[in-house]
């Protein structure tokens, strides 16, 4: 009776062509996702059948109500999806000594797991049509040392002007350290880790561009992460990147609506950083639609910043004519004999207005400030002096009332007094104070960077910096030096990136002759964004480079982290069919990349089960067979034989390492 039901069930679903995959088999997790949809097809086949009807629907006062929860539980059943990939990953697990999943035992303890969503994962654009892009793999703390232990790297090479040139040794300062600009092909999470020994401490400024998780399938990033995932993902790397770091340390996090509330509270969680701001960028115009359907549109991005305790931000120079600030001048009537009046220990003589003039210089002299709240906190200042002395005198002495504040501010502008007025009308709350000019260039010459920049013009004309290819998710060169501006960048400094990406960090680092390290572990953004980095060894004067005197020259070392089942994964993602996988299965049981966990003879023993998968979901299960903790070859490891290193680049790791 049962298996005649689930035929029924199957036949009837096939008629619906969204269910059938190009074999005939029925798309199981697709029928799934219909169900939880409540489509209206679906539910019609389903009533299009008597026994059916009487099976999955309830009637409510003359109403046929579908029993969802009731038909779920029917289509999860192991018997009506033995073919399926669900079936298939249930001999996937973590088992006993007597081969028992732990799931299934009463002896089992808990541990808490390394979860990482980048270690397993292929980025193609069939695996963006999943909801998790990146594979969530939960790593046991047993396994963790040898997972992010230092790794090997390889094919060493460095460009100059000269072009592409053998690589031979390191540079290195007086002090050891390495001063060569580094760009590091291959897992970003490993190689932060790899970088820990030599860099540790030495990093100034951290930007990264991650993916926005806004759930579009146009980037070439994985950009469909749960929310859980994406702040896993961040955190691993967030918390090693840090330890890279000098004490006056500072990153910057580019992201956007999506993410922004949940970062904040993750970066406001991890030990050892403080919040220093969020920088609100407008990056394009109101009317530039992006996509019709959207509900809203969105004009603004955002970038965050949190420091170590030793971080001082830049400051914002005043490029205002000075003749327009300090214009005004105070004339004392001749024989004027002012009243005076002891007031907070200060002497201090009064002015009722027809005793004193205000009028306007044609040369530098005297800059008035409104006294406003910002002003008033400021301790031992004219405007504090206000406030607390002079604010309520204003109905006995008067409107225009000026008081000659004699010792205030000695030392600020070479004067020893200080004129602080009454307001010019009654319905006016506050005073003003006048200060001369600086005696110090350096004084009163900067402000504190906005919240707020406008980079809709820059971000909107990003085709006229050089070779932009990829300009979807490409930082304009202008908004990365505002960010080294606040992060007070000198060329003695380094600069990390380990989101790369379209390279526009590493491309104005090396305009600017600032040191750098970058990681990207695409293959496509690599070789093309090569291409782009090389144009700024060779004089390329777009984008910032005639603001900075750029040149051209200067160098830069690329690597690659020797990869060891690595491999495997590359080779399963860039499958085009299931025959192609099913070689690859054979190839993988063979081999010593299969995670020793898994039991692969009772895997083997349903070969037929796997081959009826669609090919996203064979990729799906023969990646979760892997084992995740050997993507890479260790650097202890790289004397074994088996890997093959060269004996070239088996000095230059110890060389890097050293």
């Amino acid at each position: 009776m049962k298996d005649n039901l689930i035929k029924l069930v199957e036949d009837l679903l096939k008629e619906d062509e969204r269910l059938v995959s190009a074999e005939w088999d029925l798309l199981k997790n697709k029928l799934q996702e219909l169900t939880y949809k409540l489509d209206k097809k679906l539910i019609e086949i389903l009533l299009s059948h008597a026994t059916l009807k009487d099976k999955f629907f309830i009637t409510i006062n003359d109403i046929i109500v579908f029993d969802q929860k009731k038909f779920v539980q029917f289509i999860n059943n192991k018997e009506f999806l033995p073919d399926s990939y669900t079936a298939l990953k249930n001999m996937i697990g973590l088992a006993d000594n007597n081969n028992q999943f732990i799931n299934e035992s009463n002896d089992v303890v808990l541990d808490r797991p390394y979860k990482d969503c980048i270690l397993a994962g292929g980025q193609d654009k069939e695996d963006a049509k999943r909801n998790e892009i990146f594979y969530n793999e939960v790593l046991w703390s047993d396994q963790i040392d040898r997972l992010l232990d230092p790794k090997v790297f390889t094919k060493f090479k460095k460009y100059s002007v000269n072009g592409e040139l053998p690589f031979e040794d390191f540079g290195r300062n007086e002090y050891g350290e390495i001063k060569d600009n580094l760009i590091i092909k291959g897992n970003n999470l490993l190689a932060l880790h790899s970088l820990k020994k030599q860099f540790a401490g030495k990093i100034k400024l951290i930007y990264i561009d991650p993916p926005y998780n806004t759930g579009s399938d146009s980037f070439n990033y994985n950009d469909k992460f749960n929310h859980s995932t994406w702040l896993t993902f961040m955190k691993n790397r967030i918390e090693i990147a840090k330890d890279l770091l000098r004490n006056d340390w500072v990153i910057f996090i580019s992201c956007d609506d999506n993410e922004l509330a949940y970062l904040t509270v993750l970066l406001d969680w991890i030990q050892d950083i403080q919040f220093e701001s969020i920088f609100h960028c407008k990056v394009r115009h109101e009317n530039r639609i992006l996509r019709q359907d959207n509900r809203y549109q969105k004009v603004m991005e955002h970038l965050l910043c949190y420091s170590k305790k030793d971080f001082n931000p830049n400051r914002m120079e005043i490029t205002k004519d000075p003749e327009l600030d300090y214009q005004f001048e105070i004339r004392i009537k001749d024989n004027i004999v002012p009243r005076k009046e002891k007031i907070w220990n200060y002497e201090v003589e009064i002015y009722a207005l027809e005793q004193y003039e205000l009028i306007k210089s044609k040369t530098w002299n005297l800059k008035e400030y409104n006294i406003r709240w910002s002003l008033i906190t400021q301790k031992w200042s004219a405007s504090e002096f206000y406030e607390k002395n002079l604010r309520q005198r204003k109905s006995s002495d008067w409107l225009w009332s000026l008081y000659k504040v004699k010792g205030m501010w000695l030392k600020g502008d070479g004067l020893w007094f200080r004129y602080i007025r009454q307001p010019f009308q009654d319905v006016w709350a506050n005073g003003f104070y006048y200060q001369w000019r600086p005696i110090s260039n350096s004084e009163d010459k900067t402000n504190p960077f906005p919240n707020y920049f406008d980079f809709e013009k820059v971000f909107n004309s990003i085709w006229e910096e050089w070779w932009v290819t990829f300009k979807n998710g490409k930082k304009p060169e202008f908004f990365l030096h505002k960010v080294f501006e606040i992060a007070d960048l000198k060329k003695s400094d380094i600069v990390l990136d380990y989101h790369l990406w379209s390279w526009s960090t590493a491309w104005l680092s090396h305009k600017m002759n600032v040191q750098y390290i970058w990681i990207e572990q695409l293959e496509s953004q690599v070789s093309l964004s090569l291409s782009r980095l090389n144009n700024a060894i060779n004089w390329d004067q777009t984008g910032i480079s005639t603001n900075v005197n750029r040149q051209g020259g200067w160098e830069f070392i690329y690597m690659e982290i020797a990869q060891n089942n690595e491999k495997l994964i590359q080779a399963i993602q860039n499958s085009k069919n299931t025959q192609d996988l099913i070689s690859l299965y054979h190839q993988l049981k063979d081999s010593s990349f299969i995670n020793y966990k898994i039991n692969i003879n009772t895997i083997d023993a349903s070969i037929s089960e796997f081959e009826k998968l669609t090919l996203v979901d064979m990729k799906r299960f023969l990646n979760e067979l892997i084992d995740k903790n050997a993507l890479y070859i260790n650097y202890d490891e790289m004397d074994d034989d088996s890997y093959a290193i060269s004996e070239e680049d088996k000095v230059l790791n110890k060389k890097f390492y050293q």
